[in-house]
């Protein structure tokens, strides 16, 4: 197959691609592969020679803690994301890429990450960008944690989401699909799933949301955005010159 346009708009959401390098990355030559909810993407401690992006569906990155003490999911991944990127110039993963419901991704061969590296600067410095706005999300979920409880703290990954999600057509209306059970979300926002469940039913009853199975609509935008003071500017979507 080849390279889908999911990350190819995640790039032109925010810098300028010629023709050519258009045409560069649309050449690029993908394996697909489908998921189902649990399974490893990527493992981790794995040397590999490819990296992978998200085309369909949700994926996550998971740290098992130790003596089967549970797990905590330190990021999430939508479709147009490299999900292990940095894995192209690091020895393996420190951590597990897994499947959240049903997801289709496509892995790039290192080979072909090496050419683009080594004659395409404008695009090395692009998947550059790509491992750095990964990092600035990280440091913002810390942010969000330390300064955000329960039910804005959740706001603010709804926000997020479907933020990123829009940015490559993969939402729209304020309507997204969230694969994610109430325990997938208290391993991400740190708290026991019956916290999770009031601050649910809490964004349901200011009226900011409608939530029914994976199905998520945000009824408030501006609402959702005041509760979790969300402000998208480490998402980094502003048109320049890179």
């Amino acid at each position: 197959m080849a390279l889908s346009d999911y990350f190819i708009r995640y790039l032109e959401r925010r810098d300028r691609l010629t023709e050519a390098e258009r045409a560069r990355l649309e050449s690029l030559k993908t394996r697909h592969e489908r998921f189902e909810g649990g399974e490893v993407i990527v493992a981790r401690d794995v040397i590999v020679n490819q990296s992978c992006l998200m085309l369909q569906g949700m994926s996550a990155r998971v740290h098992d803690l130790p003596r089967g003490n549970g797990r905590v999911i330190t990021a999430l991944h939508v479709p147009g994301d490299f999900v292990d990127l940095h894995g192209f110039v690091l020895a393996g993963l420190e951590h597990t890429i897994v499947a959240m419901g049903p997801t289709e991704v496509e892995f790039v061969s290192h080979d072909q990450l090496h050419e683009i590296t080594n004659d395409w600067p404008h695009l090395t410095r692009l998947l550059w960008m790509a491992t750095t706005i990964d990092a600035a999300i990280h440091r913002q979920w810390l942010v969000a944690a330390a300064s955000l409880r329960s039910s804005a703290h959740l706001a603010h990954l709804l926000c997020e989401v479907y933020t990123r999600l829009s940015a490559v057509g993969a939402a729209r209306n304020y309507r997204f699909t969230l694969p994610l059970l109430q325990r997938d979300l208290a391993n991400i926002l740190g708290y026991s799933p019956i916290h999770i469940n009031r601050a649910v039913r809490d964004l349901r009853e200011r009226g900011l949301i409608r939530w029914s199975g994976t199905e998520v609509e945000i009824l408030d935008w501006p609402g959702m955005v005041a509760l979790a003071r969300f402000q998208p500017d480490y998402l980094d979507m502003e048109k320049l010159g890179r």
